[in-house]
């Protein structure tokens, strides 16, 4: 796999945001229970010994976990963080293919729990687990 080869799947990422504009771009891929987020891990991605940095694997995890939140509700509600918490069990550099696989734990009508496992080609880096509040849409 080259540095600019995508995973099979994957796409331009459906949403933008200011937080991740500096990283893009930004890939994404739906499945039939979550919405996995992916990126090539280049420099702006790093920290200051050139490996990826713990706040833009809790950032993508949050966002990953959200988005499947959404999707398990059917797009009806967003959803804003209550609580996050990621265990960095291993590194990863530039080149590498970073992908986060959430999983919903269980949807309420207030609530919603997810978890996901944080991989740079295929290989765990960290897991994260996400409590988010479910907030109607407006209008």
């Amino acid at each position: 796999m080259t540095p600019t080869d995508i995973p099979d799947g994957f796409k331009p990422h459906f949403r933008k945001s200011p937080l991740t504009d500096p990283w893009e771009p930004l890939y994404s891929k739906r499945t039939e229970k979550a919405v996995v987020m992916g990126l090539r891990l280049a420099t702006p991605h790093t920290n200051a010994r050139g490996l990826i940095h713990g706040g833009l694997i809790a950032s993508l995890a949050d966002n990953a976990m959200g988005y499947s939140c959404a999707q398990a509700t059917g797009w009806t509600t967003s959803f804003v963080t209550i609580s996050l918490a990621v265990d960095f069990i291993g590194s990863a550099e530039t080149g590498q293919w970073l992908a986060v696989e959430s999983e919903v734990i269980k949807t309420g009508a207030t609530i919603c729990f997810a978890q996901s496992l944080i991989k740079a080609d295929d290989a765990v880096i960290a897991r994260a687990n996400g409590t988010f509040r479910v907030v109607p849409k407006k209008g």
